[in-house]
Order: structure tokens, then sequence, then C-alpha cells
């Protein structure tokens, strides 16, 4: 029954407008409540000022190196950018760059995968326990000494596999190994994916602990066994965490630095096979010329770094869209 029926004199009682509405949904009707919503805001603008801030200097310092360049910078294969004149290019760099990381993603993803499955819907609590403990070690270790160990251990044991790859798949000219040094992208690949397994393995497991127990028990309950279980309910709830957790590793990979460079032979050229030595990565060949580089190889440095960049922006960029596509697959609502 409605209250001005019953005392025709009392007063409309007031109703929200929408401003309260939409302030008392975000929960900032209390003071402490608009303090945290604004120094959460403020921070938020601050991280976007901040990379438009990095964007722009490397912006303003490319632009004075390309302006000086006499080669095409995206398809030059010298880098010679104290010559007179200054001609230097990224054609290697890029190349370099995503095949290593590129082998590496293909190697980690599946093995990490594998080893998230393994810790959460196979091993026993203790012994998986165990396996996310090392694994958490791994993620600790620095980048040069997985440097130190990829220079004094994986590369003088690695001639076997190459020798190996060589006999039965140098036909195809991707794996043609000439007996040289085992310093090449395919050796860098390796242990990139060696440094980048830790971090989505820990994502991946982590993500495929918070498959609803109901959907798993659901599938038990209609004779499913445990790897149709894992294929019907556990990978398309992870799905988009697992993409999460490859784009974390492929961040890492492609600006990997003092690891790449104690391990590989870089040359001004493209090679077809990976076990050649050849090419070389942007993080690589700022790290080790940087100290030498003249100002204007500074400024071409930074120009190649300006490449990294927009290139680790489109592959955060491409993994928010396919995360966003497969919403619908990931058994909970955004």
């Amino acid at each position: 029954m409605d209250i001005s029926t019953q005392n025709p004199t009392a007063p409309p009682v007031p109703q929200p407008t929408g401003a309260e509405d939409k302030r008392a949904a975000r929960g900032a009707t209390r003071p402490g409540d608009r303090i945290f919503l604004a120094l959460s805001r403020g921070s938020g603008i601050f991280v976007l000022v901040i990379m438009a801030a990095i964007a722009a200097f490397l912006t303003y310092r490319a632009a004075l190196a390309i302006s000086e360049d006499e080669a095409n910078f995206f398809t030059t294969f010298e880098w010679n950018p104290s010559g007179v004149p200054p001609k230097f290019g990224i054609a290697v760099l890029v190349f370099g760059t995503v095949v290593s990381s590129v082998i590496a993603m293909a190697i980690a993803v599946p093995i990490a995968v594998g080893i998230a499955l393994f810790i959460t819907h196979y091993a026993p609590r203790r012994l998986g326990g165990l396996i996310a403990y090392v694994i958490d070690l791994l993620a600790a270790v620095p980048s040069i000494v997985y440097g130190l160990w990829g220079a004094l251990v994986l590369v003088p044991n690695l001639t076997g596999l190459y020798g190996w790859l060589d006999t039965y798949l140098g036909w195809t000219g991707v794996f043609e190994w000439n007996d040289g040094a085992p310093r090449s992208l395919f050796t860098v690949g390796i242990l990139l994916a060696i440094m980048i397994l830790p971090i989505i393995t820990n994502v991946s497991r982590e993500v495929f602990r918070q498959v609803p127990r109901m959907h798993e028990e659901a599938a038990l309950a209609l004779g499913a066994t445990r790897w149709e279980v894992i294929r019907m309910s556990v990978l398309p709830f992870g799905r988009s965490g697992v993409i999460s957790a490859s784009m974390l590793g492929l961040g890492r990979a492609l600006g990997e630095t003092m690891a790449v460079a104690m391990v590989l032979s870089p040359t001004l050229d493209i090679s077809a096979s990976l076990l050649d030595p050849g090419g070389g990565t942007f993080a690589q060949n700022i790290a080790s010329k940087f100290n030498e580089a003249t100002p204007m190889g500074r400024d071409a440095l930074i120009a190649s770094g300006l490449v990294l960049f927009v290139i680790t922006l489109l592959v955060n960029g491409a993994a928010r869209l396919i995360i966003a596509r497969r919403k619908e697959y990931s058994g909970a609502n955004a």
C-alpha cells in the first residue's frame, strides 16, 4: 500500500537522483571511498602519462637519427650509424627478435601448460607442492645467471642435438648445420624458453586452480575420464588465462638482454638455417653497443628501442583482443 494514501498531508519521500545512484553503485558515497577512488584514478592516469612521456622521448630521439640515416631504416641489413654518411637498419634485428621469441614460445608454452596441469590435477599434493616450489625458484634466478649457464653449459652441450637435427632435418634447410659453434637463434630460443617457463607455468597453474569444482564433478558424473575432464572443463575455462600467461612470457622473451648477448654470435645477415650464426635482437644490440656508441649511434639505438616498444604494445593489444573474443569460453562472466 502506498504511504501517501494513508497520510495525504505527509511530504513526498525524496527519490535518489541518477547521479546519486551511480555514486552509490560505485561505493563513492563515503569520504574514504572517494579518497580511494581518486587515488586509483590518479594512479591510472599517472601510468598513462609515464607511458606517453616514454613514447615521446623515444619518438623525438628516433626522429633525429632517422632523419640522418642514408639507408632505409626498415629494410637495411647494415648497422653503421657512425659512418660517413650514417647507414643503419633494423631488418636483421626484427628477424632475430621475432624468430627467437617464436622458438621460445613454441617450446615453453606446451611444457608449461603440461606442468601446470600435472601439478593441479595429477600429482599428489606433496609432490605438486614440491614441483611448484622449484618452479618458483626458477622464476627468481637473475638473467645474468641464465646467461652464464647458457654460455658455459648449454652451448657446449648442444652439438649433439645440432648434429642430429642436421642429419635428419637438414634437408629442409631450416636445420642445416655447418659445424660451427652452436651460438645461433635456435640456442637463444631454447634459453629463452627456459627463462619464461616459470612465468607461464605459475600463472597457468593459478588459473587452473580457479576452475569451478562443480564443472569437473559434472563431467565425472557423466562418465568422463580425467583427460576428458581437463579437455572439456579445465582447458576451456583457463584458455584466457593461458593466453595471458603466454603474453607475459613473450614480453620477457622480446626484451631479454644479457642472457641473449652471452650466447648469441650476431651477424649482419639473415640465414635460412636456425642453426647457423646470424641475426640479432633489439635488446642484445642495444646492450652490446650502447656504451661505445657515438651520439648519433645512441640515437640510432634509441630508434631501434622505439620499434621494440611498438612491437611490445602490439603484442599486448593483440593479447587483449584474443582474450576479449574468448571470454564466452572462459566459464565465467567478465
